[in-house]
This record gives structure tokens, sequence and C-alpha cells, in this order.
């Protein structure tokens, strides 16, 4: 059982694993194009069955590994384990030509979440959705301010800008939409702010003041709140990774000294005879 479980954690497992993912998502791809689909769809369907395959052989051999219990203890696992199964009922879709597997059809469209396996296989993504999961108590009072801060200038817009700009600032929900719009710096100057300006000559106070407090200091927030967290889990990462192989070392002491002890018991029993 360790035997399988240091094979199935080993670099050339996990190597292999990726390359069947990347085939996957290219042939994921290919089949979204009609003329490559209508000329060789019949052997993309059979290479995307034989993906599924490998990916259910990977988390049968990861049950085994870890004694079924223990593959369900690693949030990563239950991810895989989610897409495995949309992918084998995608796979069952090609079958929905029969009325009783009709209700199949709509997994055609979570095929695509296959692409997704890339993430459970490779650490360093896995530290970046794990960050994003750690900044997200951070983010959200970011956001909440930030709700804050767009109510306060939709009143202030809508107060000012409402009567002449009714589609823009007729009322609180537009404001707060062309407010998303001025952040975002999409066509803010030419689109919104200059048009504005040029009916309310202090309108820039109002535009350039928003977009530095928003696009710039806010978002920056943000960013930082999310390096902060991808920082803790790198080195939370290579701490755990630096236990594991201190304890695999360890192991391997145990095991040289046993086995020494093992040649010499049989040198002596030898010797007695």
């Amino acid at each position: 059982m360790e035997k399988l479980k240091r094979f199935v954690e080993g670099h050339l497992f996990q190597g292999a694993i990726l390359i069947v993912i990347l085939i996957n998502s290219i042939v994921l791809g290919l089949q979204t194009f009609p003329s490559i689909d209508n000329s060789i769809g019949g052997v993309l369907n059979v290479i995307d069955l034989i993906c599924i395959g490998v990916f259910i052989a990977e988390m049968l051999l990861k049950m085994i590994a870890y004694k079924f219990i223990g593959y369900f203890k690693s949030a990563w696992n239950w991810f895989d384990f989610v897409i495995i199964l949309t992918s084998v009922l995608s796979g069952l879709a090609v079958l929905s030509s029969m009325r009783i597997l009709r209700v199949f059809r709509v997994f055609r469209s979570l095929k695509g979440l296959r692409g997704f396996k890339m993430v459970s296989s490779l650490k360093p993504l896995q530290a970046i959705i794990s960050a994003i999961g750690k900044s997200l108590p951070g983010i959200s009072w970011t956001a909440m301010l930030l709700i804050v801060i767009y109510y306060i200038y939709a009143i202030i817009g809508v107060t000012q800008f409402g009567t002449a700009f009714p589609e823009w600032f007729g009322n609180i929900p537009k404001a707060m939409y062309t407010l998303f719009q001025v952040m975002t710096l999409e066509s803010w100057s030419m689109g919104i702010s200059r048009p504005v300006m040029a009916e309310f000559s202090f309108a820039w106070l109002y535009f350039v003041s928003f977009v530095l407090v928003t696009a710039f200091v806010m978002m920056n927030v943000v960013v930082g709140i999310v390096v902060s967290a991808i920082s803790e889990v790198t080195e939370a990462n290579k701490k755990e990774e630096h236990e594991e192989n201190g304890t695999a070392d360890i192991k391997a002491e145990i095991d040289a000294v046993r086995e020494h002890l093992s040649k010499l018991e049989d040198m002596l029993a030898k010797q007695d005879k």
C-alpha cells in the first residue's frame, strides 16, 4: 500500500496524468469546430473516452492507496471526484439517443470542466486557488467598502447629473452601473466623463476622484490581499514539504537500521548452527 501511495504521488505518474489532461483539453477544444468534428469526430470521441478511462483509473488507484476514506479527506480529491463524475455523465451523453439516457444530455455542456483537473494536478495552481480562498474574508470587507463608495458616488451622480443624463444617472442602479464602467476604465473618459463635463464643468473632480479611489487604491488593496495570501500559502506548503521530507528521511533511516539488524540476526543464527 505504501509503495502504491509513493507511485501515485511520484513525478512520473503525475507527469503522465498531466499529459493526458493536456491531450483531453486539446480534444475538447477541437470538438467545438464543426468542420473538424464532422471529419474526425469519431476519433476524437474515442480519445475522449480513453482519457476519461485514465482519469477513472487514476481515481481508483488513489482510493486504494489512501484506503478510500483517506482519499476523501483531501478537498482536492473531492474536486477531482466531482470532475470525473461529470466526465462520466458527459460520456454517457453520447448514448443520449436512447430515450432512457436523454437526461444525460445536460452534462455535455459540463465536459469542459475537465480542464480544471489541471488545477488539482499542479501544486502551484493549487497554491493560487488556496490563496484566493484564504483571501476571501479580506476581499469581502474590501467589496463592502467599495459598495459604500459606489452608493455615495451614485447618490451624488443622480443628484447632480440625473436630469441631464438620465440614461447614465437616472437612478441609483443606473448610476452604479455607470460607475462600474468608469472603474473598469472602459471608454470612461470620451464616452462618459467628457460629455458630462461639457454640461457640468466641475464633473472632472467627481470622475477623477472616483477613479483614483476605486480603480487605483481599492483594486491595489485587493491585489495586496491576494499576494499576501499567496505568499503565506507558499511558505506553508514549503514547510509542509520540508517536514514530509524529514519524516521520509527518518523512516528511511529506521528501515536501514532494521535491515542491518535483520542481517546481524541472520549472521548470529548461522554462527549458532
